[in-house]
């Protein structure tokens, strides 16, 4: 039986109310509007950025805390209890978490654009405590599952990486006032790569276990690839956070290399499922989540050639670039253009007793000139961070904006659809 077939069979009484979900994924969307504007704004700081103040820095976390964290929380808080069979205790701390985050996000962002520290400040704790408040979620179900251990495995590690994340981010905001960080730099380097790779990143390939073989209609992947590739992921993340706050190039290659092997095992683990799926025709959200594969190995790939000392025209911000707006946006908006429909027609059909399919919910032209838009505003921008060119940078960002726009619509047309069933 696929998973596909599993969800189906028990999802409908485990779903959340339709608001739970959909709030969380609106924000995304609006989140990630947003980041591409912040980044349109601040062009003239992104080739150079390395820290600091200002709009790149803004963009940053709106893109991480608003669209990633939303659209990891929205997804878990659904469709954890329906892998695991375990249903959340109460629905209540999943819509505090919502309001925690939702003003605390933009507030830290404008915060980390004029450096002013009351909105920094009250930002920092909105968010921390959202995030807090996610993770102690998303660990009560973890600890009840026993039929996926692999996933939880994952998801252990990202609630760890959760915890390192916001206890490095505080430090940061602090020492911008008090300076008693002996090297700032490191620990927001650690800080990147802990909430990127470890919390973000084993979120999405823990959750890449579940999510590809509902879409695609496949079997589960095989176990035994699949720990080894979690236990290099691991030694990766520990060595490149160690070389991080040390500034070791020996440790940071070291973790390159590790992170090239669990990259390799993990996209053959995809493939294999893509090989064995039933739906014969890749959508389009299948078609994204592929460039999103194909885009996942450049980050160790910079970082390997940075601790050798390779020049990389671009460097440290190229990698920001291609491991954030490039792996993570990519896959994450592939997600969203499949889950949100999928579970708008459960929705529907708990509601109005007919499910109309999942095509009928999907607006196909939106997603194309998304997928075109974001297409060409990684590669414009990345040229753009590689040759310092600011027009370069401005012109991607606006491509990004457009796209972001277009995914807005798609979003949109699902959410009236849904209220319209809700209205009958």
């Amino acid at each position: 039986m696929t998973l596909a077939a599993t969800f189906l069979g028990g999802a409908r009484s485990r779903l959340l109310p339709a608001s739970v979900p959909f709030a969380f994924f609106a924000a995304a969307v609006v989140f990630h509007l947003l980041a591409w504007l912040a980044l349109f704004a601040g062009a003239d700081e992104v080739a150079t950025f390395s820290g600091g103040f200002g709009l790149p820095l803004a963009a940053i976390h709106l893109l991480t805390l608003g669209t990633f964290a939303m659209t990891a929380m929205g997804a878990a808080f659904q469709l954890l209890p329906v892998a695991t069979r375990q249903p959340l205790h109460s629905v209540w701390p999943t819509r505090l978490a919502f309001w925690l985050l939702v003003p605390g996000v933009p507030l830290l962002a404008f915060g980390m654009t004029t450096g002013a520290p009351a909105p920094l400040w009250a930002g920092a704790i909105g968010a921390t405590a959202g995030l807090a408040t996610a993770g102690a979620v998303i660990a009560d179900n973890l600890r009840r599952a026993r039929d996926m251990p692999v996933v939880a495995a994952h998801g252990w590690i990202a609630i760890a990486a959760l915890i390192g994340l916001t206890a490095a981010g505080i430090a940061l905001i602090a020492d911008f006032r008090g300076g008693f960080l002996a090297d700032h730099q490191a620990v927001a380097l650690a800080h990147v790569i802990v909430a990127a790779y470890g919390f973000m990143g084993f979120l999405v390939l823990g959750f890449s276990h579940i999510l590809l073989p509902m879409f695609a209609l496949s079997p589960l992947p095989p176990v035994r690839p699949a720990w080894w590739s979690y236990g290099l992921a691991v030694a990766a993340l520990l060595i490149a956070t160690a070389a991080a706050v040390t500034a070791d190039a020996h440790l940071l290659a070291a973790a390159a290399l590790l992170g090239l092997a669990a990259v390799a095992l993990h996209l053959w683990l995809m493939a294999w499922i893509v090989r064995k799926r039933l739906r014969k025709r890749l959508d389009l959200s299948l078609r994204v989540m592929h460039l999103a594969w194909i885009l996942l190995p450049a980050g160790p790939l910079i970082g390997l050639m940075l601790a050798t000392g390779i020049a990389v025209p671009g460097g440290a911000t190229l990698f920001g670039f291609l491991l954030l707006g490039g792996w993570l946006l990519t896959f994450l908006t592939g997600v969203l253009q499949r889950i949100m429909p999928f579970l708008a027609s459960m929705h529907t059909a708990k509601l109005a007793g007919k499910a109309p399919l999942v095509s009928e919910l999907t607006a196909v032209g939106p997603l194309r000139i998304h997928a075109v838009c974001h297409a060409a505003a990684l590669a414009v921008i990345s040229a753009g961070i590689g040759l310092d060119q600011t027009t370069a940078i401005r012109a991607g960002a606006a491509s990004g904006i457009a796209g972001a726009l277009a995914f807005g619509w798609f979003a949109v047309r699902i959410v009236l659809r849904l209220r319209r069933a809700q209205a009958l």
